[in-house]
C-alpha cells in the first residue's frame, strides 16, 4: 500500500510531494522551507530515505540538499545536471527501491531543461503515479525558454517528444503529479483543474493532441515574460542552497524606517491593499502578504537590495519570511509590526490614495473634468493584446520603476490590472514617487459593463515581447 501527499506552495504555483509506504518515503522537488516536509513525514510516521529533484529549478530555491542532510536521505539529482555538491546521479531507467514492492523509476524527459527527469512510482511492478516536474503538466508543458535562448526551439521539440514518451509508456490510469502548472511562471499555460491522469492528458494536453510543428509554433508564440529573479534561482540551486533562517528579524523603530527610506532601501508594507491605500508610510511599497508576495516582490526588487518588512502582526511577518526564503530573499534587513502610527516619527502623517472601480473611471471620464487623467495598464503584454482600454498607457508592472518617466507628471494616474493586486503594487510605486494616483481595485471584465471603450492589438502585433 502506498500514499502520496502534496506539499502545496500556492504563492509560487508549485507543488512538492511526499510518497511512500508504511515505513519509508521519498520526497520529490521539496520547497526550501523543509520543516513542512519533515512535519508531513512525522505525521505519516515514515522515514525519508530519498530526496529527488526532477531538474535544477529556475523558479525557486530548492530545499532538497538541506532536507537530505537533515534526514540522512540519499539525494538523487539527474546525472547531466551540473551541480557543485555530492549527490546520487540519476540516469534514464534507474530504479530506486523505496520499500517492499515500491520502486521509483527514472524516465528521461528533457524539454523544460536538457537534463529533466520524471519519476514513475511503481507499486508491485504497476505504475501508479508519475512525478513529472516541469515536463507533462495539466493540459500543457513546462516552458522551454528558461535555460538558454539558443536552446529554446530544440527544448520545445524535446517537450513534445517527452510528453509522447510518457503517454506511450504509462497506463492511462497513472496519476500525473507535476511540480509546476498551478500558477507558476515555469508553466507554458494555465492548469485546468487540480489533478489528472495519463489518459486524460492523452486527449487534452497540447503536446499530445498537436503535431510537433504546430505544437512548437504555438508554444513559442505564447511564451510570456520571465520573472527577473529566475536568473538567480538556477545558479543558487546548482551551487547548493544554504540552510534557511526563519528566526524573527531585528526590529526597526520609526527613525530607522525613515533612515532606510532616505537611503533608497525598500520598505515593504505587507498589509492588504485596502488598509495600505487608507494610510501608509510615505515611500513604502505595498506587496500584500496574502497575494503572490514572493513572485512579485522578487521580480521587482533589485537583486540583493536590503528590504525592511512592515506587518500588522508577527504571524503575518513570519509567513512572509517563509514565502521570501523560497525565492532567495533570505533575511530582511529589519522589520516592524503594528500600524502606520507605530512606524511614523512624531509629527509625520500617513499618506493615502483613492481606490476605485471601472464604473468610477467611466463616470470620471464622462464628466469631462478639467484635470488631466492618464489610464495606466500594468498587465503583461499577452493580457493587453487580448483586450485593453482604448487610449490607455501600457507599462507592465515589472518595468514600471524603470519607466516612470513615461507616466505624465501633471496627471492623475488611474492604474489597473486584471483584478486589483498588481494595480495596488503599481499604485504604491507611483505614490512613493510622489504621483497623484487612483488604484482601480476591480476585475477587468467590469470595464465592458462600465461602458468603457475597449480595443485589441491586431493579431500580427500581439505576440508578447
Amino acid at each position: 500500500m502506498y500514499f502520496v501527499d502534496t506539499i502545496d506552495v500556492p504563492g509560487l504555483g508549485n507543488r512538492g510531494y511526499l510518497a511512500g509506504g508504511a515505513h519509508r518515503a521519498v520526497v520529490i522537488d521539496p520547497p526550501r522551507d523543509v520543516d513542512r516536509v519533515i512535519t508531513a513525514a512525522a505525521a505519516r510516521g515514515v522515514r525519508v530515505t530519498h530526496v529527488v529533484e526532477t531538474h535544477v529549478h529556475n523558479d525557486y530555491v530548492t530545499g532538497g540538499l538541506e532536507l537530505a542532510r537533515l534526514t540522512g536521505a540519499a539525494y538523487l539529482v539527474p546525472a547531466e545536471a551540473r551541480v557543485a555538491y555530492e549527490r546520487v546521479p540519476v540516469a534514464d531507467g534507474d530504479r530506486t527501491p523505496i520499500e517492499d514492492g515500491l520502486v521509483l523509476r527514472a524516465l528521461a524527459t528533457p524539454g523544460h531543461t536538457p537534463h529533466h527527469t520524471s519519476y514513475v512510482l511503481e507499486d508491485g511492478g504497476r505504475a501508479v503515479a508519475v512525478f513529472t516536474g516541469g515536463s507533462l503538466l495539466i493540459g500543457t508543458v513546462g516552458r522551454p525558454d528558461l535555460v538558454e535562448p539558443r536552446l529554446t526551439e530544440r527544448l520545445a521539440r524535446a517537450q513534445h517528444d517527452s510528453a509522447h514518451r510518457l503517454a506511450a509508456e504509462l497506463p492511462d490510469d497513472t496519476a500525473v503529479l507535476p511540480t509546476h502548472g498551478f500558477g507558476s511562471f515555469c508553466s507554458a499555460g494555465t492548469a485546468a483543474g487540480d489533478g489528472t491522469t495519463i489518459g486524460r492528458e492523452r486527449t487534452a494536453n497540447e503536446a499530445l493532441v498537436k503535431d510537433v510543428d504546430t505544437f512548437v509554433a504555438d508554444l513559442l508564440a505564447a511564451l510570456d515574460d520571465v520573472p527577473a529573479y529566475y536568473a538567480h534561482m538556477g545558479p543558487a540551486n546548482a551551487a547548493g542552497p544554504a540552510p534557511v533562517d526563519l528566526t524573527p528579524p531585528r526590529r526597526a523603530d520609526a527613525e530607522e524606517i525613515a533612515a532606510r527610506l532616505a537611503d533608497g532601501e525598500w520598505v515593504v508594507d505587507l498589509r492588504d491593499r485596502i488598509a495600505f491605500a487608507a494610510g501608509h508610510v510615505a515611500g513604502a511599497l505595498n506587496f500584500e502578504a496574502e497575494g503572490r508576495l514572493a513572485t512579485y516582490l522578487a521580480w521587482l526588487l533589485p537583486w540583493g537590495k536590503p528590504v525592511t518588512l512592515l506587518a500588522d502582526s508577527p504571524e503575518r511577518l513570519a509567513d512572509a519570511q517563509r514565502e521570501l526564503v523560497r525565492v532567495g530573499i533570505d533575511r530582511p534587513a529589519a522589520a516592524a509590526t503594528g500600524a502606520p502610527a507605530d512606524w511614523l516619527r512624531p509629527g509625520e502623517t500617513p499618506r493615502a490614495f483613492r481606490r476605485a472601480t471601472f464604473a468610477d473611471l467611466a463616470a470620471r471620464s464622462s464628466a469631462e473634468e478639467a484635470a488631466p487623467v492618464v489610464v495606466l495598464d500594468v498587465r503583461r503584454d499577452s493580457e493587453r493584446a487580448r483586450e485593453h482600454l482604448a487610449g490607455s498607457l501600457h507599462i507592465p508592472l515589472h518595468l514600471l520603476r524603470d519607466r516612470l518617466a513615461e507616466v505624465p507628471q501633471d496627471s492623475t494616474v488611474w492604474v489597473h490590472c486584471a483584478g486589483g493586486m498588481r494595480a495596488a503594487i503599481a499604485a504604491s510605486v507611483l505614490d512613493a514617487a510622489g504621483r497623484d494616483v487612483v488604484a482601480v481595485d476591480d476585475g477587468f471584465d467590469s470595464a465592458r459593463a462600465a461602458g468603457l471603450p475597449l480595443a485589441r492589438i491586431p493579431d500580427e502585433q500581439s505576440s508578447p515581447t
